[in-house]
């Protein structure tokens, strides 16, 4: 089966906005309101082949790269994030077996995904959150496992499960991790139940499997005693790429909807969409849009090339995408206003609230927003503590030139930490003197300056006495101005293309951005700085007219059949 586009995605599926489609916003409230699984809809998509596009092709998958997979996702979860769990809960078991599983291990797996079928993850607890050294379900020495995971996805229906256990008594190094066949699992030891119910993405499903001396063959074991742990962190850098298309699809569908009241709404002889407090509520969630698209381009590129830093890569974009996306909803939910919180009469009811409740969900579901800053806070005095280096500029040229071929994806380049300068930051200098004389040098020289004081700030923070919230504070700075710096190379690697419908070299959508971007690491209200992003929410309203996605290269969606 050859590799499935977002516009041939977009046809299959048809136009959300019609009441009628089965595969639209209308059936996605339906769901949503009777706690259903979106069985109609996974199954179309597993006959499209859409289930294919994180699997390699040694595994009989369609995978080229993490930037089209991005919007491949985005353009089917902006009809309902719940597709994502659906068909995809399956990738983070995946890349662990890409990582360290046996030949025979990865031929089971292949087969499973490639029918349709799901291979679960299991390594949180409920006792233990995000604390995961604390972990106790356990395989003994005899090859028996116990304990109790919670929030296992697919958990219900997997054919196979990849369980992180305890096998030591201390430290990353005391687990390790067994791919079990739940039919092959004796009557009795393990048992399967519906986890708690979440408020957003209704009707998915999540398990708490326990396991009474669940036996565990030999051939069970994945790579070696120990390396269970290290495996799934790593290949959690994959999951978090994915779980920003989730977010970045509920932004696409959130802003369009708040576009098209604005814009057919009229207040006395004004459209809305003209009104000075609208049109700046509109403006800051367009940015925060932008800014979002940005860096999560940019980060799934990034992992083709620089594996190495997307332990903090793929972090600090997940924290942005995940907080943009859920202030953008708050703006659109200001100007929808009671709109917003109708659940029937209007076509389109209910369908705000959905996707409020569905955001909530996805910035939680690989790492609650504290356990992320964490994740590498700890990793900014490296980051930070040298003189720059001096990146090799054709790493950046290929990660954000869009149209550069991207090398293979190789997993096993992931690393725990990153180590040495980051090469989107040390690189910023050289791109943003190409702004020196346009109109927005001011923000690239501020943007500059702040990217310079990152040092200072997490040596400050490391102070005896400091604040004890100080080195995660700078972990959120760092995070957005990191993607200022991911939009700045964006613009600078395709000033001779057009960038979300704008003329090749455009600045007014990058002005929009780094406002907003600056204002979020300053702790300001982005609206202060409203003028400056009024060239973002021109560039949407432009696209929104010609049916094309909010990306940098704009897809063209369905139309009203």
């Amino acid at each position: 089966m050859s590799a499935l586009t977002p516009e041939e995605l977009e046809e299959r599926l048809g136009d959300p906005a019609d009441d009628a489609n089965p595969h639209g916003f209308a059936a996605a409230v339906a769901r949503d309101e009777q706690d259903a699984f979106p069985e109609e809809l996974c199954a179309e998509l597993v006959r499209c082949g859409f289930h294919l596009n994180y699997l390699p092709a040694a595994w009989g998958g369609t995978f080229e790269s993490f930037d089209r997979s991005l919007t491949l996702v985005r353009a089917a979860s902006r009809r309902d994030v719940n597709i994502m769990p659906g068909t995809m809960f399956s990738i983070i078991a995946a890349t662990c077996l890409q990582l360290h599983g046996s030949e025979a291990q990865q031929r089971r797996a292949a087969e499973i995904l490639r029918g349709g079928g799901a291979v679960a993850f299991a390594l949180t607890e409920a006792a233990h959150g995000s604390d995961l050294l604390t972990n106790e379900v356990r395989l003994s020495p005899e090859g028996l496992l116990t304990g109790e995971k919670w929030m296992v996805g697919l958990g219900l229906r997997a054919e196979a499960v990849y369980v992180v256990a305890r096998t030591g008594e201390r430290g990353p190094a005391a687990f390790s991790a067994v791919l079990l066949e739940t039919a092959q699992t004796p009557e009795g030891t393990l048992e399967r139940v519906p986890a708690p119910l979440t408020g957003g993405m209704r009707g998915i499903d999540l398990a708490t499997l326990r396991f009474h001396d669940t036996p565990v063959p030999r051939d069970a074991l994945v790579g070696m005693h120990g390396e269970g742990l290290e495996a799934a962190v790593k290949a959690q850098q994959a999951v978090r790429l994915m779980s920003m298309a989730g977010s970045l699809g509920i932004a696409d569908t959130a802003v369009r909807q708040g576009l098209d009241f604005a814009v057919e709404r009229t207040v006395g002889r004004t459209v809305l969409a003209e009104s000075p407090y609208p049109r700046r509520e509109l403006a800051v969630a367009s940015a925060a849009l932008l800014a979002a698209d940005a860096v999560a381009l940019g980060a799934a590129r990034g992992v083709h090339v620089v594996p190495e830093s997307f332990s903090v890569w793929a972090l600090a974009a997940k924290h942005v995408v995940a907080e943009a996306c859920d202030e953008l909803i708050r703006h659109c939910g200001t100007v929808l206003a009671t709109r917003s919180v109708l659940r029937e009469g209007e076509r389109g009811a209910g369908l705000f609230q959905k996707l409020q409740r569905d955001s909530a969900v996805v910035r939680v579901i690989d790492a609650s927003t504290l356990s992320n800053l964490r994740s590498y806070a700890g990793q900014l005095p490296t980051l930070t503590g040298g003189d720059g280096g001096e990146p090799d500029p054709a790493v950046l040229d290929t990660v954000f030139r869009l149209d550069a071929p991207l090398p293979p994806y190789e997993p096993a380049r992931l690393d725990m930490f990153a180590r040495g300068f980051d090469p989107l930051l040390a690189g910023l200098p050289k791109a943003a003197a190409e702004l020196a004389g346009s109109e927005i040098a001011d923000l690239a020289a501020e943007l500059t300056e702040a990217v310079t004081g990152l040092g200072d700030l997490v040596r400050d923070a490391q102070q005896r006495g400091a604040d004890p919230n100080a080195l995660v504070d700078a972990a959120e700075r760092y995070a957005w101005l990191h993607a200022a710096a991911a939009c700045v190379h964006l613009w600078h690697a395709n000033r001779d293309i057009s960038l979300y419908g704008t003329g090749p070299g455009s600045t007014g959508w990058l002005g929009a951005v780094l406002g907003y971007l600056l204002a979020r690491a300053d702790g300001t209200d982005p609206r202060r700085c409203g003028a400056r992003l009024i060239p973002a929410l021109d560039a949407l309203l432009a696209l929104r007219e010609v049916n094309r996605m909010f990306t940098a290269p704009p897809v063209q969606l369905a139309t009203s059949r």
